[in-house]
């Protein structure tokens, strides 16, 4: 089993610029897949907001991707198959040296909105499993949309157990979301 000394981690966000190929990836991958989910339980049924959330998540998966492959890092994924509604999973979105890690990743634009956050779904309906799992990896990304070049910057692995939940800011998400806002991570040390 590998840990987080087999591979070239990072203390600070690192920006990871992406690549043409990749974006475009991402985009066909969120055009495909947009209709295969059924999100009514989040109160989201509109499609752009549907495919513009997989795009985003693809680039950040990516920018993980390109960081540690940069770093010399044996990286698996991400995924671009797009299964029918019963085959889809929650299983982690890259592995890095055989290390599962989930990326959560949000766009420059909402953060300046909402402050920046990164949601994990908690409703009756569906809880993402990584909640439930203290020793989890995460990959935490914002997606630098308010800027001309396509590119994301990346913070540093942290455990599940390490991150601070708190109820989202925005209304309709509370009762089905959690967020971890990077201002409470700073306050407690825990990011830079």
């Amino acid at each position: 089993m590998y840990n987080t000394k087999d591979m070239t981690t990072f203390h600070t966000p690192q920006t990871v610029p992406i690549p043409e190929v990749a974006k475009e990836k991402a985009f066909a991958f969120a055009e495909a897949v947009t209709h295969t989910v059924n999100y009514r339980d989040s109160n989201q049924s509109i499609l752009e907001k549907i495919r513009d959330d997989h795009f985003v998540s693809k680039l950040g998966e990516e920018a993980v991707r390109i960081l540690f492959e940069g770093r010399q890092c044996l990286v698996e994924g991400p995924d671009y198959g797009v299964y029918e509604a019963k085959r889809k999973s929650w299983a982690a979105d890259l592995k890095v040296n055989g290390l599962d890690v989930a990326v959560k990743t949000q766009r420059r634009s909402a953060a300046n909105r909402y402050g920046l956050s990164w949601t994990f779904q908690d409703s009756p309906e569906r809880r993402d499993p990584i909640l439930d799992m203290a020793d989890a990896w995460v990959c935490l990304v914002v997606f630098e949309d308010l800027k001309s070049e396509t590119e994301c910057l990346v913070y540093p692995l942290r455990k599940i157990k390490q991150l601070i939940f708190e109820a989202p800011r925005l209304a309709k998400l509370i009762g089905k979301k959690q967020a971890v806002y990077l201002e409470t991570l700073i306050k407690h040390g825990i990011m830079e």
